[in-house]
């Protein structure tokens, strides 16, 4: 007898949908079956049952100079269990004269007892402690204490590592047995066009991707490639948006570099157009930009394909008075969306895209998991966490911001007609929404220590 079974509903597993029971034991999924006795029962007919979502790139409580983003790790964490996600990656952003250690040791402190589902960080290293021996001498101890993963730039003043900085931070990261995440553009080059592009008047928000072309940003990824090859250092390119840019990422996988590649929601479903014929354009700044509507159709096509490996959501929200700026040049940039993923991507992709079922799931749980050292959840697997979503395919909604969870008082997709939807999500067995509610207490999330599996 088993103490819960998920009954009656479509599995979708890694080798696809199989109409079965799922067991739970102990927060583990248990057995997946046909008629599992369990001491309580959730009947999921007429419905999918996924592993739970696994946002690898957000945003909470992120300070941005004197702002901090309008998300906090209680209410972000919410959000995302509603939507049906049950992990998230954060950042830990280690400040001039802070250790990596102290850093970490404080972003914990701000999410222990306030997140609402389970969560990792990613380790920044900005410029400062890239030039910094006694910094990268602290990348091991990052490691053993489950920072799995360094984010890197490209791009930002003042984060901006060059070439050779990249290339002794990837090797550093690659002896100690982490991998890097990068936001890839080329920086200084975009610093310098979007000074030229204020100094010659220019305040509008399409000018904000006008200084920031696509061609900048391919050429970014194809060096970044470059060296992590050289390093043997596993990359992960963030929020891929432009056909070029995919392009330089599947270049560098067939020449057999450990590479992958994420793009999000708004890169597949809006476009460069929102800077242009918007009054509200600015709320859509966002980097690397959104791009225009052949870039879209290539993104769409390399989720479909392979070419792309996971959705993320990119969140960082703020709100519309924060965004609302005389100049695209002083607009925080970031979106919001923690919540939307799941059944955006199932709405615009299954029902739409004709995406299949297993690539929605690899694409937004497994994929991710496994690439940031989740080893033990992410799939519908005997063994694996028993974190699990019951999502209604024939749930009609339409998006607001004001039913939401997030703490923004905007979305980028409001008004979008949704069909799908979450209606019940555990994590490690136990209830966090039950018929879209949420339940649980926040601050039950616990923290991830994350190993990269041996290739």
């Amino acid at each position: 007898m088993h103490e819960l079974a998920v009954r009656h509903g479509r599995l979708i597993t890694p080798y696809g949908p199989v109409l079965a029971d799922l067991a739970i034991d102990r927060g583990r999924i248990a057995a997946i079956g046909k008629n599992l006795n369990a001491s309580h029962t959730i009947d999921a007919s007429g419905c999918l049952v996924l592993p739970g979502g696994v946002d690898c790139h957000v945003h909470l409580q992120m300070q941005l100079n004197r702002l901090t983003s309008t998300d906090s790790f209680e209410t972000g964490t919410v959000a995302a269990a509603c939507g049906g996600t049950t992990t998230v990656i954060d950042f830990v952003d280690p400040q001039p004269g802070q250790s990596v250690m102290d850093a970490l040791r404080a972003r914990r402190a701000e999410a222990d007892g306030s997140a609402a589902v389970d969560y990792g960080l990613h380790m920044t290293v900005p410029a400062w402690h890239a030039a910094s021996p006694e910094a990268l001498r602290e990348i091991p101890a990052a490691l053993a204490a489950g920072c799995a993963t360094f984010k890197l730039y490209q791009a930002y003043e003042r984060m901006t590592l060059d070439d050779v900085a990249l290339g002794n931070v990837m090797r550093a990261v690659a002896a100690a047995g982490g991998g890097v995440v990068l936001h890839s553009e080329t920086g200084p080059l975009i610093d310098a066009l979007r000074s030229d592009a204020v100094a010659a008047g220019h305040s509008a928000p399409i000018w904000h991707e006008r200084t920031r072309p696509a061609g900048l940003e391919a050429s970014a990824v194809q060096r970044a490639a470059e060296i992590a090859a050289l390093a043997d250092c596993p990359l992960h390119i963030f929020h891929v948006g432009a056909d070029s840019a995919l392009a330089a990422v599947n270049a560098a996988r067939a020449k057999g570099y450990d590479i992958t590649a994420e793009t999000c929601p708004h890169y597949l479903l809006l476009t460069a157009g929102q800077y242009l014929t918007r009054a509200d354009g600015h709320l859509f700044i966002c980097a690397p930009p959104l791009r225009w509507a052949a870039d879209k159709h290539a993104i769409w096509q390399g989720l479909s394909e392979g070419g792309l490996d996971a959705v993320s959501t990119d969140h960082c929200p703020w709100t519309r008075a924060e965004k609302s700026k005389a100049s695209f040049s002083e607009v925080p940039g970031g979106l919001p969306g923690i919540e939307s993923r799941l059944f955006l991507v199932h709405h615009f992709g299954v029902n739409e895209q004709d995406l299949a079922l297993t690539s929605r799931v690899s694409a937004c749980c497994t994929a991710p998991a496994r690439r940031m050292g989740i080893q033990d959840r992410g799939a519908l697997q005997p063994g694996l966490v028993a974190d699990i979503v019951i999502f209604d395919p024939k749930r009609v909604k339409t998006l607001r911001a004001a039913t939401l969870h997030e703490a923004a008082d905007w979305s980028p997709f409001e008004g979008m007609r949704i069909e799908g939807w979450p209606r019940t999500v555990l994590q490690r067995g136990e209830l966090l929404v039950r018929d879209e509610e949420f339940i649980a207490c926040p601050g039950n999330g616990r923290y991830l220590h994350r190993t990269l599996a041996a290739s």
